[in-house]
């Protein structure tokens, strides 16, 4: 339940969440991402390295964008980690003809009052999953923008302040280029973590169809953790430790992407590379942040910001691993 503040002045509405969930004790936290992880494989198969870093993603208040071909189980992998927990869900289908509008919601007249109500859009649900957010153009896509960095939306002049947690999970189509928009810059920067699922191991794939030729298992898949206890481990993965010179190695690999790119890690990146080892050094059962929590990080949270320089055949990736290879931990 949530409390809403309005100013009337600014027009801002301020949603409050009662303080009722308990923080979570560091054990606590890596037992809870173990136990959604282990649920959402009963319905995706041979995926345990992505599954696990959309789980730290979503501990380490950061958002996802999935990249890669048609049908290897993209918008089925986000769903089946909505449904673990017990936690308000919304599906947003990007097309060509879809409006920032149907993203973030609109004021309709009201005949009755003679007043305009709003009417929320699917951005206020606590996972919201952009189903080929690459199909819709750059203004429908930057709707996403605000809610992504202030978990809030402004239609009309008001604010609406989503719910929380709040968690976008995106798909983009890797394929189909021509028929596809290419993401802003400023919102790619905006997801925590790129990935790639890639086609399954054959016995994986041979897995993968036993448990869906029948009823398809998302279908069975119920929840194993409260709102409250994502609540409560997402507070406690804010205050693991980062010491002083895990903050300097971080610096010092932004940096060296900054020099040898057209576009290195923007500060955000390196904020998001930050908490997402809080979240891993969690996972492990500890409440300090340690260099090998930051290498596992690393190339998923940093490549899809870097654009190499023109005329080079590097990617992101390859920047990304020369930083980890040159630059020393001190």
């Amino acid at each position: 339940m949530t409390d809403a503040n309005t100013d009337t002045e600014s027009g801002r509405v301020e949603t409050t969440h009662p303080e009722t969930e308990r923080q979570l004790s560091i054990d606590e936290v890596g037992d809870l991402a173990r136990t959604v992880i282990e649920n959402t494989e009963r319905v995706i198969v041979g995926s345990h390295d992505a599954i696990e870093h959309i789980v730290t993603a979503i501990l380490g208040r950061g958002h996802v964008l999935l990249e890669d071909v048609p049908g290897v189980g993209k918008t089925m992998l986000a769903r089946a980690i909505a449904r673990s927990f017990e936690s308000s869900f919304s599906r947003v289908q990007f097309t060509p003809d879809l409006l920032p509008s149907d993203v973030t919601g609109t004021n309709v007249f009201n005949q009755k009052t003679r007043e305009f109500d709003f009417r929320p859009g699917p951005i206020f649900a606590n996972v919201v999953l952009g189903d080929e957010i690459n199909r819709a153009p750059p203004k429908t896509q930057s709707a996403l923008l605000e809610a992504m960095e202030e978990t809030q939306v402004t239609v009309d002049g008001t604010t609406y302040a989503l719910e929380q947690p709040f968690t976008v999970i995106a798909t983009q189509n890797a394929i189909e280029r021509g028929r596809t928009y290419e993401l802003p810059v400023a919102e790619v920067d905006r997801f925590m973590k790129r990935l790639e699922l890639g086609y399954p191991e054959p016995d994986a794939e041979s897995a993968m169809l036993d448990r869906t030729v029948g009823t398809h298992p998302i279908d069975r898949l119920e929840p194993v953790a409260t709102l409250d206890q994502l609540r409560g481990a997402r507070a406690t993965v804010g205050e693991v430790t980062v010491e002083g010179p895990i903050r300097q190695y971080v610096t010092r690999l932004a940096n060296h992407t900054r020099e040898r790119a057209e576009l290195g890690v923007s500060p955000r990146g390196s904020l998001s590379l930050l908490r997402a080892a809080q979240a891993r050094a969690a996972l492990d059962g500890r409440g300090y942040v340690i260099p090998d929590d930051i290498q596992h990080e690393a190339e998923v949270t940093l490549a899809h910001r870097i654009r190499p320089a023109s005329g080079t055949d590097r990617t992101g990736a390859d920047v990304v691993r020369a930083a980890l290879s040159s630059v020393r931990v001190e």
